[in-house]
């Protein structure tokens, strides 16, 4: 049966083809799932919240193939779920007790002269990249953009952008490498 004829019957109440849906293309959503959450708990929720919303919007959906609209809708209820985490996590200073703002809470860590002194390597190294390098740097890992983001705003392709930057990472990787040896 194609995707289309298992769509109509499950918008019509039938469950077998719906359970066919899930059967065919679960692996797959928990797949997307997977990559966006990088834990299997949050990929098997994702999966059970793609499937729950497919079905609920199962008589909306108008294509011919249902693998990416289940894959669009994977990759949009993990980002949404990644972001109420985030959120979550995220506390107010006006929400803190004042002994925290102020000193040290129990759970952050002491200051870390090496692990500050990393920082400014790092810092150091990415001073030594081109302008460009540097720009592709800010905008994947400060402004979090999309590769076809970063494409749109340096007329470059988006191949050319993940190129680039495993390139820069390497590059930083062995700058960062070389200082450790001479500092043996």
């Amino acid at each position: 049966m194609t995707d289309k004829e298992l769509a109509q019957q499950a918008g019509q109440g039938n469950q077998k083809a719906f359970a066919e849906i899930v059967h065919r293309y679960s692996g797959m959503v928990f797949s997307k799932a997977l990559g966006v959450m990088h834990t299997e708990e949050g990929a098997a929720e994702v999966t059970q919240q793609t499937f729950v919303r497919a079905y609920e919007s199962i008589d909306a959906w108008r294509g011919t193939q249902l693998g990416p609209w289940l894959a669009a809708i994977a990759t949009h209820t993990a980002l949404k779920l990644l972001d109420k985490e985030r959120r979550r996590r995220t506390t107010s200073l006006d929400t803190l007790p004042g002994s925290v703002i102020g000193g040290m809470s129990a759970d952050t860590e002491p200051f870390s002269t090496d692990h500050e002194a990393r920082l400014q390597q790092m810092e150091a190294a990415i001073a030594t990249l081109s302008a460009a390098d540097q720009q592709l740097l800010h905008l994947h890992y400060f402004e979090q953009l999309k590769t076809a983001d970063i494409a749109r705003r340096t007329g470059l392709t988006q191949s050319n952008v993940l190129v680039k930057l495993h390139r820069i990472r390497e590059r930083l990787k062995n700058i960062l490498t070389h200082e450790r040896n001479d500092r043996l």
